[in-house]
């Protein structure tokens, strides 16, 4: 899994260990967790399945704080966006920017256009109440993603991204999809290349600053 970057898990991890003294405790564990997750992803070569699961823990790796564990799916986005604005912040180069509007514009949508991987779909599905209105929802999001695209707002379209990504790592991870099914492979596909791309980015965005305040992790290292 090489991107367009060049960051491999062996160049991610070869800079780490060049510079790992310097870093913060808590921030230092997040890379260290985060890199090892990657470079697992890495070694699954065509299963995107796994290699979706394991990219998704290199998210959280990366960004779940204390309280995240504590709050309900509305706090977990909020926690979402607070990390993108920060990344996104020190992102001079544009690897994000470059990433959600150049590389995977066309995932991207579709991603956006699949209602297999919005939340109030199978909310309504399963006969939740109060989701009867599902479809209108759908067309409210994607107005709303579509302004964002047109406003040129990375920040929020990577949430409305990672929104879609976190169901599909429900389905995944909650055993609501067969390994390697021939049914809905695209967002599975898609899933596993944006995160692919960008947690190595991410990644290595926390390396580059490790002075700014990425939380405490909440399964530290005790002793």
């Amino acid at each position: 899994m090489t991107t367009k970057t060049g960051l491999t898990h062996a160049e991610l991890k070869t800079k780490q260990r060049a510079i790992r003294d310097s870093f913060p405790e808590t921030m230092g564990l997040r890379v260290h967790r985060a890199i090892s997750w990657i470079g697992r992803a890495e070694a699954c070569g065509a299963d995107d399945d796994a290699k979706f699961i394991f990219l998704w823990i290199a998210f959280n790796a990366a960004y779940a704080d204390e309280g995240e564990f504590q709050t309900i799916q509305p706090g977990e986005r909020a926690a979402f966006a607070d990390f993108f604005g920060k990344l996104i912040d020190l992102d001079e180069q544009r690897r994000i920017y470059g990433a959600i509007w150049q590389r995977f514009s066309g995932p991207v949508r579709l991603l956006m256009e699949n209602r297999y991987v919005f939340n109030p779909f199978w909310q309504h599905h399963n006969g939740i109440a109060g989701f009867e209105d599902w479809e209108e929802r759908f067309k409210v999001s994607s107005r709303a993603f579509a302004q964002a695209i047109q406003s040129g707002d990375t920040k929020r379209v990577l949430s409305f991204v990672f929104d879609r990504l976190y169901v599909l790592r429900n389905q995944l991870v909650h055993g609501g999809s067969t390994w390697n099914s021939g049914i809905n492979r695209t967002q599975v596909r898609d899933g596993a290349a944006i995160l692919g791309f960008l947690m190595p980015v991410f990644t290595d965005l926390m390396m580059d600053n490790p002075e700014k305040d990425w939380g405490k992790p909440f399964y530290p290292v005790v002793p």
